[in-house]
């Protein structure tokens, strides 16, 4: 690799001073509404969930920085690409604190969170959700085929799978997705189309991971939870074939999980 000059250098820390001094910005404001969650506990989700935006906002700056590095200097930024990384953890870990991390849980027992995000309109929780993978996605991109985190995307993944799944309120979207007259019918459509790929994309990508690289228990039982969360969604919007298929597909799953701890055993 040719060294990098003195010139590209001062170039390069020129260029993203802009950003740089945006991140400090969210950094700070993370500060102030952190500390402001005691005093008002009413609308402390409202606020986690308008923190971790920005935050995804901040990943993307990161990002920015990587990109400047690589046109400037010739070279990709690993700092930067970790602190984005860091970053949408972050904000996942927010939205989790809101709707819970819960994979395969029952949609009666998220009733209790999606009440204290009532103002919040399936649209702007689509739209956040969408913000969130969208990040995740040019963050993977960034670090490359061949990056050390390459197993660390499926948990990150997962996690926002889980949120996007868990911060739509199925109650009234199992409604709306047969109610063409409805004024969200068309987004649910959408949200729930965008939940049926997360969910079997991650149920793969933790199958993947057991499989080629863990072999971790955990993993493989995260796989199956995803599979029976893609099944009760299915429930819900009345697609009882895949349903089925789905949960015969987390049998095998779960038989072969038991099979390879039989013979781990054994051996």
């Amino acid at each position: 690799m040719a060294k990098i000059s003195d010139d590209a250098r001062k170039k390069f820390a020129n260029a993203i001073k802009p950003y740089q001094s945006q991140i400090d910005e969210i950094l700070e404001k993370e500060k102030e509404v952190l500390s402001s969650f005691k005093d008002d506990e009413q609308s402390v989700e409202y606020k986690k969930i308008e923190l971790a935006e920005n935050i995804i906002f901040a990943s993307t700056l990161y990002m920015a920085q990587n990109s400047l590095s690589a046109k400037i200097l010739g070279v990709k930024n690993n700092d930067a690409l970790n602190d984005a990384r860091k970053t949408l953890y972050k904000a996942i870990i927010l939205f989790e604190e809101v709707v819970t991390n819960f994979i395969d849980v029952s949609y009666s027992d998220l009733s209790d969170n999606w009440e204290k995000i009532t103002e919040l309109s399936v649209v702007r929780r689509y739209l956040l959700m969408r913000k969130l993978g969208l990040a995740i996605q040019l963050l993977e991109d960034a670090f490359g085929d061949n990056s050390k985190w390459k197993w660390s995307f499926v948990e990150l993944k997962g996690r926002f799978s889980v949120v996007a799944k868990n911060i739509i309120d199925m109650k009234q979207g199992s409604k709306d997705y047969f109610e063409p007259n409805s004024n969200n019918y068309e987004v649910t459509i959408l949200y729930v189309r965008m939940i049926q790929k997360l969910l079997d994309q991650s149920a793969s990508g933790y199958r993947d991971k057991y499989e080629l690289s863990t072999r971790r228990i955990d993993d493989m039982q995260n796989a199956i939870r995803f599979l029976l969360a893609r099944h009760k969604l299915c429930l819900a919007i009345g697609d009882r074939d895949n349903a089925e298929e789905i949960k015969k597909k987390a049998a095998v799953w779960k038989s072969k999980l038991d099979a390879d701890q039989k013979s781990g055993a054994s051996s």
